[in-house]
Formats: C-alpha cells, sequence, structure tokens
C-alpha cells in the first residue's frame, strides 16, 4: 500500500513537471551547457514585417544593441535581465538561412555571448513566443536580420520600458 502511495506521489509530481515544461518557450538565454563546448545554433525563421530574422536554439527572435561593437556588450545588470544575451559554450552554428558570419565575445560576467555580423546577440523579455519581434526600437534594440545584423535604431527616449523593469532603468 505504501509504494502505491508513494508512486502516485511520484507520477503527480512529473505531471506537475510536465506541464511547466510545455508552457511557451521562455525568452531565456538558451546556450550549450556541457563541458567541453557546446555550439548554440542561430536559426532564420520568415516574419510579415521583417522578412528573415535570425532566431535562437529555443525558436525566439534575436536582437542587436546600438550601443555594442564586436568585442563588448554594454548591456549588463538589469539591462541583461530584460534582453538575456544568447550565450554559447563552443563555436555557434549557422542554421539554414543564416548568410552572416557567427562569432563569440567573452562578457564582462565571464560567460561567452554569440555575435552575428560583428554584434552580440538578445533575446527580448516581452516576447512571448516564436515570431514575436515586440522588441524592435525599444531602447536601441533591433531585430537581428538574416542578411545582416539589420540598422540598429538609436536609443528614445519615447520607447517603452518593460513592464516587469526595475526603477531607474536598466544601468546602460
Amino acid at each position: 500500500m505504501r509504494a502505491t502511495r508513494v508512486l502516485a506521489l511520484i507520477a503527480t509530481a512529473m505531471l506537475a513537471v510536465a506541464a511547466c515544461s510545455s508552457a511557451a518557450p521562455s525568452a531565456a538565454p538558451v546556450g550549450g551547457g556541457a563541458a567541453g563546448g557546446t555550439a548554440t545554433a542561430v536559426d532564420a525563421s520568415n516574419t510579415p514585417n521583417f522578412g528573415m530574422v535570425l532566431t535562437g536554439p529555443n525558436g525566439m527572435t534575436l536582437y542587436t544593441h546600438a550601443g555594442d561593437s564586436a568585442t563588448s556588450s554594454t548591456c549588463v545588470g538589469a539591462c541583461a535581465t530584460a534582453w538575456p544575451p544568447l550565450t554559447s559554450t563552443g563555436q555557434p552554428t549557422a542554421g539554414p538561412g543564416v548568410t552572416g558570419k557567427l562569432g563569440t565575445l567573452t562578457r564582462s560576467d565571464g560567460t561567452t555571448q554569440v555575435t552575428y555580423a560583428g554584434l552580440p546577440l538578445y533575446y527580448w523579455q516581452g516576447d512571448t513566443k516564436a515570431g514575436d519581434v515586440t522588441g524592435n526600437g525599444v531602447e536601441g534594440f533591433a531585430v537581428a536580420t538574416a542578411g545582416g545584423a539589420g540598422a540598429v535604431p538609436q536609443a528614445s527616449p519615447a520607447a517603452p520600458a518593460p513592464a516587469s523593469s526595475a526603477p531607474g532603468g536598466y544601468g546602460y
């Protein structure tokens, strides 16, 4: 009888975990994770307004930032919470439709961030499903397009902040 109860509890726990993991894709960065260098795949997806845009391994749209260069990311602290960097523990790989050059840079926190056409790549916490491009034009970020990094807009004081942003902005 006790074994049956334990099995019932385990089954309930497994269902709860499955329910949580079947939710919409998270905008959190997805990188490698295995020691020894696991590559992160960068793919492309067609969108109605931007054409072919870059997507991370989780299918979410990727963005570039106006303040960045090929060797550094200016998005740290609260900014990196709102705009999680695409990270990798190995050399990133290009999926079908990705025509620009992929690379990496080392962030100030020691993680390795994926770059495209010389610019670091980010997710946007405001995107909730694959195909969303709601971060374009927000705080100097632009959708990364498959033919190049895309035109990066200048930061706008009128740009909307994410609902969960901390008072005082992103810190960049």
